[in-house]
């Protein structure tokens, strides 16, 4: 058999995800991902400072783990990632003290 070739997956299931990392905090808990300089490569406006986090800035994105105030099944996860947003990783940080 060649090195190229590669089998199934057992039992024909897909292998399984890498679990989100997941941070708890007051104002509930968020899904967040680091974003290395390298893989950044548009402009976003941190929602921390309202400052623009230009292309090749290593930030973090960050989601709640539920979609909030509404109807949904609270296992429904993938709504929320449409509220993910860019945040400088001292912004994300120090949200807590900006309130």
């Amino acid at each position: 058999m060649g090195r190229g070739r590669r089998r199934p997956h057992a039992g024909g299931r897909p292998p399984l995800s890498r679990p989100q990392p997941v941070e708890s905090s007051d104002d509930g808990d968020w899904v967040v991902r680091p974003v290395t300089g390298a893989a950044s490569t548009r402009s976003y406006r941190c929602p921390g400072c309202d400052q623009e986090i230009r292309p090749g800035t290593p930030h973090v994105v960050a989601w709640p783990v539920y979609a909030r105030d509404s109807d949904l099944d609270p296992w429904d996860t993938e709504s929320s990632v449409d509220l993910r947003r860019h945040w400088h990783t001292a912004c994300w940080r120090a949200r807590s003290r900006r309130r």
